[in-house]
């Protein structure tokens, strides 16, 4: 982890349940960055990790964001949900900053079941920032997370509602880059 930055690791199926490894001689694991706002594949550490997963055999792709410095809400989970296509237990989800934000809406649209492999959530943020005004109709509600061991994000289509729990890993859980075996 990258010193400084506060992350949320959830291994994850659309159940709650930890998701499988990678068993030698199954689907390939492969991976998407999605950046966050005034940001853009090019910048902060997403060509960094791509390079390492990459180097790891894991296919790794950073989408670009339409308008990353006034983000139209439809526009991004629109090509996010183009990103990520059909999700499994081989799928990788890394994002960051308002980037988490949609990367949660998307997740909490798709029917279930679903699975993923592995989201890590960097410096996200679901509630509107006084400091920013000109996201609030980007950020809207946010999204229904809690701060507790586990989390619900509700998902409302066709007049249901479907409640999906993950299990949270605090980032005090997580190593830091001097406590990491993979530098």
């Amino acid at each position: 982890m990258i010193a400084g930055a506060s992350a949320v690791k959830i291994p994850l199926d659309g159940r709650g349940s930890q998701a499988c490894g990678v068993t030698p001689g199954t689907t390939q694991q492969r991976a998407s960055i999605i950046h966050g706002y005034g940001a853009t594949p090019e910048d902060h550490w997403f060509g960094w990790l791509a390079e390492q997963l990459r180097a790891d055999g894991i296919p790794t792709t950073i989408p670009a964001l339409p308008t990353p410095q006034a983000p139209d809400p439809g526009r991004w989970l629109d090509v996010v949900r183009t990103e990520l296509g059909t999700l499994d237990e081989h799928s990788m989800v890394v994002a960051h900053s308002l980037g988490c934000l949609t990367v949660l809406r998307h997740l909490g649209s798709l029917p279930s079941p679903w699975r993923l492999g592995t989201l890590v959530l960097v410096s996200g943020f679901v509630d509107q920032l006084p400091a920013l005004p000109h996201l609030n109709a980007h950020i809207g509600h946010g999204c229904d997370v809690t701060d507790s061991a586990t989390t619900s994000i509700d998902s409302r289509s066709s007049g249901q509602t479907q409640t999906r729990t993950y299990r949270l890993v605090t980032p005090t859980a997580l190593p830091t880059c001097s406590e990491s075996p993979h530098r």
